[in-house]
């Protein structure tokens, strides 16, 4: 990486510098140059003549200034010429490349920092000390987005996301594994959920129409403190998983309106089955055909409301009360009752979970 930094800012210094610059490492291998011919080269005076054992040395007519000095020097700026100018170019660009270094390793060790918070890989008490160290807002609000690839591509989605949040200071883009990229975005304090589906919707779009990608994104709440990451994190995993059982069709889930979802995917599969069997004395969930059950769904959309659904379904009102009639008879609840209707409405989501194949308790 610090090749690559260092060969960049030496490209910007070429036009202005009439001279030959560039860095050494502490083999004394030229890492970046403005003569790229030069790349690769070993300067064996950088060696012997101790280079790295002071501040600024002139070797074999190049003049050379350390810098990233932690316990000792890691490299060392050389220009052409040992005159009083080339040691005060040498000068002004080991300080330009040690900050930019410093500020450059800053940022990665921000991103690491938050990649060891959401994944729990770092002791809690060791949290704050680190956020001080690195001088991490500890006070901003932030929510965790979690990118899921849902098919195979060559571009880099890392990248891309990377590229619509340029902010390093605020906003972190952290690869969690081969499909999973997560998004810690600093917002205002009180935002709003739409919002964050908005941005979310937003990231999902231009995925799609600009790279021909398809992604879910699971959405975690926000919280306040670098401590609480890790529970935006996996509430945002939880989005994932529970949209996978319950909301197939959906792109973009949020954590908050997960809604009974949450509870079901968490409860043991023993009692999910217990309690399917207590709903459903008279005959088994299975019992009722597709064109039952898309009638159930249809009532559901439409608030109980049997002359709405009727409409919707294209049928006479007294064929779908007939059709509600029929599932009484089935299954002993009466979807026109409330009661019964919220009990059913839950069971056909208990079916659906078990049916996803959880892993058993």
């Amino acid at each position: 990486m610090p090749n690559r930094l260092f060969q960049g800012i030496i490209n910007q210094m070429r036009e202005a510098i009439d001279r030959t610059i560039g860095v050494v490492d502490e083999t004394g291998t030229v890492i970046a140059c403005s003569d790229l011919g030069v790349i690769g080269e070993v300067r064996k005076g950088v060696i012997t003549a101790g280079v790295f054992s002071g501040t600024q040395t002139c070797v074999d007519n190049s003049t050379y200034t350390t810098f990233d000095v932690l316990i000792r020097p890691e490299y060392a700026v050389f220009v052409d010429g040992v005159d009083e100018i080339s040691r005060r170019y040498s000068q002004i660009i080991a300080v330009a490349l040690d900050q930019i270094k410093q500020n450059n390793d800053e940022k990665f060790d921000r991103s690491n920092f938050v990649k060891n918070v959401i994944l729990d890989n770092i002791l809690p008490g060791d949290i704050y000390i680190k956020a001080r160290e690195l001088h991490f807002n500890n006070d901003a609000t932030r929510v965790v987005f979690l990118i899921r690839a849902t098919q195979e591509t060559e571009i880099s989605v890392f990248d891309i996301i990377q590229n619509f949040f340029p902010d390093k200071t605020k906003d972190f883009v952290i690869n969690v594994n081969e499909s999973d990229i997560a998004l810690v975005k600093e917002v205002r304090p009180n935002v709003e959920s739409k919002d964050l589906e908005k941005l979310a919707r937003s990231i999902n779009d231009t995925l799609l129409s600009e790279f021909y990608f398809n992604a879910v994104i699971g959405i975690g709440t926000c919280v306040t403190g670098v401590k609480e990451l890790a529970h935006s994190f996996k509430e945002a995993q939880v989005a994932l998983e529970v949209g996978k059982v319950f909301d197939t069709e959906k792109t973009i889930i949020s954590y908050e309106n997960l809604g009974i979802a949450r509870l079901i995917y968490q409860l043991p599969t023993t009692l999910c089955e217990m309690f399917l069997k207590e709903v459903f004395k008279r005959g088994s969930i299975e019992s009722l055909d597709q064109e039952t059950l898309f009638t159930i769904q249809k009532f559901f959309e439409n608030n109980l409301n049997v002359s709405e659904t009727s409409r919707k379904l294209f049928v006479h009102r007294n064929t779908l009360v007939y059709r509600l009639e029929k599932i009484k008879k089935l299954t002993g609840l009466d979807l026109r009752e409330f009661d019964d209707a919220i009990v059913f409405k839950v069971a056909l989501m208990v079916n659906k979970y078990l049916a996803s194949s959880p892993i058993k308790y």
